[in-house]
């Protein structure tokens, strides 16, 4: 993982750095190709002069040539072209994600309304540890803001683990404020002159829940300011694969080296936890398709106060009372509703059984079809 490619090379780009400009390296990738996009492009700082500490030291800020535009027009020129070619790679079940700060966050997020891309939420990054404000004169720059964006306001199929949020919150939902450390130490990639090897390196905790929330193990991801590799490294880690766009020699060689050292995760390890609205829906009538259920036979409750007769269609007949497993569930009890696989019982070796059993024998039988 991690070679590099020719911007022009079509062939083999999954899991490479693509080392050359973003658009134009975009436009040779195939369309409807990838899952989930991160970008962490230029944030425009506008930084005027240099910057230093109350003790007069000089503050290693960004004041790289690829931070700086002629004008927020020119910037805007820009987000619009990369934003349009990340929207021809995704599949239309895919989602876009793009950080920045309050230089450029803004002006990014209506550009996305306007190319169609359908906002499902903003992420704020809580630092833990964020530069001090030296001059004093404004707030402490303590967040930056995450876009999460679908193709199109129809993408209603796209990755969302809920449930395997929630299981690693302690049950709790995950909320849109995320707490985590800048990047500093051990993982702070330095240069032979020990200075840091970029600038906004991001913390590889970030890209974790990222992916996590937002794709599946074998997914492929699209980092289009592939820096020092931080979105690379993660997908590597968390069995997704990659593809890097990067213009910079010494990032490119920085992300190789860097990618090459992760260890995968076990692939035991990366089943995400799923909870009832990810498994597949199964109608009652798939059960009487299959065999596990005979048009004819007859369902009662858990105590054998009420009974019903399957019909052909899938439907209940009850006394008076026909209709789905549902309906009649409830009008045999006078309620107005009734979840009908969980109170309809089928006699299974001389026990009652919740119909609900077998509606988990389809959907085992679908996973291991690949369904």
């Amino acid at each position: 993982m991690g070679r590099v490619r020719r911007a022009e090379d079509r062939s083999g780009w999954v899991d490479t750095i693509l080392k050359g400009d973003c658009i134009a390296a975009l436009e040779r990738l195939p369309a409807a190709s990838v899952d989930v996009v991160f970008a962490d492009p230029p944030y425009n700082l506008q930084l005027e002069g240099s910057l230093t500490r109350p003790d007069q030291s000089a503050v290693d800020a960004v004041d790289d040539a690829w931070d700086k535009f002629s004008s927020f027009a020119a910037y805007d020129d820009f987000t619009r072209a990369w934003l349009l070619a990340c929207r021809r790679v995704l599949k239309p079940e895919g989602t876009l994600w793009v950080i920045g700060s309050y230089h450029n966050i803004f002006r990014v997020g209506a550009i996305l309304q306007d190319l169609g891309y359908w906002i499902l939420n903003d992420v704020i990054w809580r630092k833990t540890n964020p530069m001090p404000n030296f001059r004093g004169r404004r707030f402490q720059n303590a967040h930056e803001t995450m876009i999460w964006a679908s193709r199109d306001a129809e993408a209603k199929g796209y990755t969302f683990n809920y449930d395997a949020l929630k299981a690693g919150n302690e049950d709790i939902q995950m909320r849109s404020d995320w707490l985590f450390p800048i990047c500093t130490g051990a993982e702070r990639l330095k240069g032979a002159d020990g200075r840091k090897a970029h600038p906004t390196q991001k913390p590889e905790a970030l890209l974790h829940r990222v992916l996590t929330a937002a794709s599946k193990p074998g997914d492929i991801v699209l980092d289009p300011f592939f820096g020092t590799g931080t979105t690379g490294a993660a997908a590597k880690r968390l069995g997704r694969h990659f593809v890097g766009v990067e213009r910079e020699s010494d990032y490119i060689a920085a992300a190789e080296a860097r990618i090459a050292a992760v260890v995968p995760i076990p692939e035991s390890a990366l089943e995400l936890t799923t909870g009832r609205r990810a498994r597949p829906r199964v109608p009652f009538g798939t059960l009487l398709e299959a065999g596990l259920i005979a048009p004819g036979a007859v369902l009662t409750d858990s105590r054998a106060r009420h009974s019903a007769e399957v019909r052909v269609d899938g439907s209940l007949k009850a006394g008076d009372h026909i209709g789905s497993i549902h309906r009649v569930g409830a009008l045999v009890q006078g309620l107005d509703a009734c979840n009908g696989w969980t109170f309809w019982h089928y006699r299974n070796q001389g026990e009652l059984a919740p119909i609900d059993s077998l509606r988990e024998v389809v959907r085992r039988d679908l996973a291991a079809a690949g369904v």
